[in-house]
């Protein structure tokens, strides 16, 4: 089948389309776009619960990590001042995993409005197809009414005054049978007229989901931000209740993160086998839900020369009976007008609505060439198989590094909040404001008391 003007499935396409499926009894799964069918469902599902299988393993290495940090950690001998060795390293370990996660961010944001620029794509082309197809039934039904009006006004009235040659009302007959012709095979060409699916609509439907999707991944990606920037600020201020709050917080980014993965990657996995051959499944689906002929419906989503214009019989006996029109009224215009003078103003009005007639019928024959449509097929599937799905890959990427950061996170903090200096109770009870790094400093900055010899301090 014959691709869309500047759409190829890319290298993402192909590789993504290669991938082995399997359903739930982990039996092979064709990997051909089919969404009615059981088993492709389950192999997307299988994808997605993927991801649920890297949260279980997740937690379970956080919680195996933590619980062998909490009990087998040796005890501190009374007295110790000094920090236990590598807290620096843990605490340096957390700092970069959260900085990661700051630069998976940035490539969430970026994937996000690439996902919103290829949907809005498709949504465009679905609004111009709508232009073109709307416009066709437009121009068809002003020239069918145009036509109409003709034979009921100036042809009745022109065979009235003609009455006495009936050659010349003969040929008034006969230009109002070929008018008649021409109204019935332009009422054919309306060929989307009464159509049940509407691109309108389904424009509108994949702006509302789009424009949902968009706010959540803005949320999610806020939300994470806010949670890298306080545990850093946390960790920089030595405040435990901080990093406590922050560290549940986490611990719901990491299960959010995992959860959007296992979506975008079945997502991703599903869109690359619908775009790795559009043409089958679109040609299907649509004809199931308009019930318009196959030999239109190829015609435009193939649009080769392979292909031949289902309309072009109707076009050359439309065009053929208009010109046959417009010299009979000649005709009449050179025999009749000498004689019947008043038959000249509906000559001249007929001469005029042929005349509009004939343009529009020209602009109609451009609408219904395959190249309008065409583009606009070509134009949604560059939107959704190219900018969407990559910005996809960079949302799955995102996921990723969001859910390692999180994880390295999970387990460097409850290290680092236990290598915090403990709060002076005297400083507190006093109203001091001074954070702990900043009294110890203090302390140490000011003199030991001097002592003088020969000076005893005499007991009491």
């Amino acid at each position: 089948m014959g691709a869309p003007p500047g759409y190829r499935p890319s290298a993402w396409v192909h590789l993504l389309h290669q991938l082995p499926r399997a359903d739930f009894q982990l039996r092979p799964v064709p990997s051909g776009f089919a969404p009615q069918e059981q088993e492709y469902q389950q192999a997307l599902l299988l994808v997605a619960a993927l991801a649920g299988l890297g949260l279980g393993l997740s937690l379970i290495s956080i919680a195996v990590y933590l619980i062998r940090f909490c009990c087998c950690r040796p005890p501190e001998p009374p007295g110790a001042k000094s920090p236990p060795p590598g807290g620096g390293c843990v605490t340096w370990s957390c700092i970069a995993a959260l900085l990661v996660g700051c630069a998976g961010i940035g490539i969430g944001f970026y994937g996000n409005s690439e996902t919103s620029d290829g949907v809005s794509q498709l949504s465009s082309a679905l609004l111009h197809a709508n232009h073109t197809l709307s416009a066709i039934d437009h121009l068809v039904l002003e020239m069918v009414e145009r036509l109409d009006e003709a034979v009921r006004t100036e042809l009745t009235t022109l065979e009235e005054v003609l009455v006495q040659r009936l050659e010349l009302v003969a040929a008034a007959r006969g230009a109002r049978r070929q008018a008649e012709a021409v109204a019935q095979q332009l009422q054919a060409l309306a060929f989307w007229r009464g159509v049940p699916l509407s691109p309108l609509q389904v424009a509108e439907d994949v702006s509302f989901v789009e424009e949902y999707r968009w706010l959540a991944y803005v949320l999610l990606l806020l939300l994470e931000l806010l949670v890298c920037l306080f545990t850093l600020l946390g960790l920089a201020k030595q405040s435990k209740w901080l990093v406590v709050v922050m560290t549940v917080m986490s611990l719901l980014v990491l299960v959010l993160s995992w959860g959007s993965m296992g979506l975008e990657a079945a997502t991703a996995v599903g869109l690359s086998d619908f775009c790795s051959s559009p043409d089958t499944y679109i040609l299907n689906l649509t004809q199931e839900e308009t019930g318009l002929s196959s030999d239109i419906l190829n015609y435009y989503f193939l649009c080769n020369q392979a292909v031949s214009n289902p309309f072009q019989q109707r076009l050359t006996l439309s065009q053929r009976a208009l010109a046959n029109i417009h010299s009979q009224l000649q005709g009449l215009e050179r025999e009749a007008v000498p004689q019947f003078p008043s038959a000249q103003k509906p000559l001249l009005s007929l001469e005029e609505t042929l005349n509009v007639t004939e343009g529009d019928f020209h602009q109609l024959v451009a609408l219904l060439h395959c190249r309008g449509l065409h583009k606009d097929y070509g134009a949604a599937l560059r939107g959704l198989c190219e900018d969407a799905l990559e910005g996809l890959l960079f949302l799955l990427l995102f996921s990723l590094l969001s859910a390692g950061a999180l994880a390295t996170a999970l387990c460097s903090l409850p290290r680092a909040w236990a290598l915090f200096p403990p709060r002076n109770p005297s400083a507190s009870c006093s109203g001091s404001h001074l954070s702990e790094p900043l009294l110890r400093a203090r302390l140490e900055a000011e003199p030991p008391p001097r002592s003088f010899p020969g000076c005893r301090r005499r007991p009491h």
